[in-house]
């Protein structure tokens, strides 16, 4: 039951994004984007009320007394966000900061549904402790419980604390009180207006679509309007072809202020999905390939392969988020082989959605990747300092 739910619910995902990419033109798909469009408008009035009860402090936002990162990005999914946590938790520690990563666990296990009816109806505070994927010693939770980014950060930072709640409040109360962390970065955190206090926003904007097609949630990808911008103190340009002069003009016009960062996923090396065994990147020269992915925007992880000197015989791309079944899996090792691919590579995201296979005719690597910045190196450094010392 709990399958065929998945799978309808990523077909009807299919079928909204063909919509509002305007991928599809028939009839039905007209009439979707015409009433997505309305739900487009009334979502923006709600946005602006939202922040402005905030502004206003009807709604009460909280401190917490330590130092707060927010980074997010205006539009749905794809930004390459994860990567770019990883790297602030990285310089952060490095520094001498005690950090927490915040998530809130997009598509992990959701709590017990009789425990949240219950606190509905006494209408009494979840008392339910977060999630500890990590201790900042040991990795204490899987990907299914956690969700896919928690879980690869926990994987990636193995003495960073890392905690999934909906309630950032309370998640971040807990890292400071348990773990004495002195530093909380909000993984997807810009929209997240219950935390300020001491607070830096930082915001990913995609090269390669930056503000989506220009139309708010739902017949966009846009969660707030570009002009929401000006609330960021540092900018990052991800997926950066160095082709970003008329994207730079605009987001000036947006915010004067935010320093700009260039960044790339630079790719580090192939790890086996299974045993664990690594490669160089020289391993991908000259071998026919069959990509495997569930992520929100494939392309450009596809377009690595082919840079890194691979030839892309097969591909094939499921939802954002899927989880993958052993039959799916043995489905794309039965293609591949049948395109005479000799192995099949997937990104670390997918990897740690994989189950155990009774077949392995051919090799299954992830590419771990990292973020490098290739433009204003000096002004990352510059927030890192501030943060540090602030």
């Amino acid at each position: 039951m709990r399958e065929t739910f998945r799978a309808w619910a990523e077909a009807l995902e299919t079928f909204f994004l063909e919509v509002v990419f305007e991928e599809r033109h028939d009839f039905k798909a007209k009439l979707t984007r015409t009433t997505l469009f309305g739900g487009s408008k009334v979502f923006q009035v709600a946005v602006k009320i939202r922040l402005w009860l905030y502004n206003v402090r009807i709604l009460r936002d909280k401190t917490l007394g330590v130092q707060v990162i927010a980074i997010g990005n205006l539009t749905v999914g794809g930004t390459g966000k994860t990567p770019v946590v990883e790297k602030f938790a990285r310089e952060l520690r490095d520094a001498g900061r005690n950090v927490a990563i915040l998530s809130r666990g997009y598509r992990s296990k959701p709590a017990p549904l009789h425990q949240k009816f219950i606190n509905k109806i006494l209408l009494r505070e979840d008392q339910t402790p977060p999630r500890v994927v990590s201790d900042g010693k040991s990795l204490l939770l899987d990907s299914e419980t956690a969700g896919d980014e928690p879980y690869m950060l926990a994987s990636n930072l193995k003495d960073v604390v890392v905690l999934v709640d909906k309630d950032r409040v309370k998640s971040g109360r807990y890292a400071i009180e348990k773990f004495g962390c002195d530093t909380l970065l909000l993984d997807d955190g810009f929209q997240y207006w219950h935390l300020r206090g001491r607070r830096h926003d930082v915001v990913l904007i995609d090269r390669q679509q930056p503000f989506g097609n220009e139309h708010l949630l739902p017949r966009g990808t846009l969660r707030e309007p570009p002009s929401h911008l000006s609330r960021a103190h540092t900018i990052f340009i991800t997926k950066s072809d160095g082709n970003t002069a008329e994207l730079r003009e605009r987001i000036a016009r947006l915010n004067s202020d935010a320093p700009v960062i260039e960044c790339v996923h630079h790719p580090l090396y192939f790890e086996d999905v299974f045993s664990g065994e690594r490669m160089g990147l020289e391993f991908m020269k000259g071998k026919k390939v069959a990509s495997l992915s569930g992520i929100a925007q494939p392309e450009s992880f596809e377009q690595s392969l082919v840079k890194l000197g691979g030839e892309l015989v097969y591909s094939k791309r499921f939802a954002d988020h899927h989880r993958f079944t052993q039959q799916e899996v043995i489905n794309v090792i039965n293609r591949a082989k049948k395109r005479q691919a000799e192995v099949i590579i997937t990104t670390q995201k997918d990897a740690v959605r994989f189950p155990k296979i009774d077949r392995r005719d051919l090799p299954i690597f992830f590419m771990r990747v990292e973020i490098k910045i290739v433009a204003g190196a000096n002004d990352f450094q510059d927030c890192v300092r501030k943060i540090c010392f602030r």
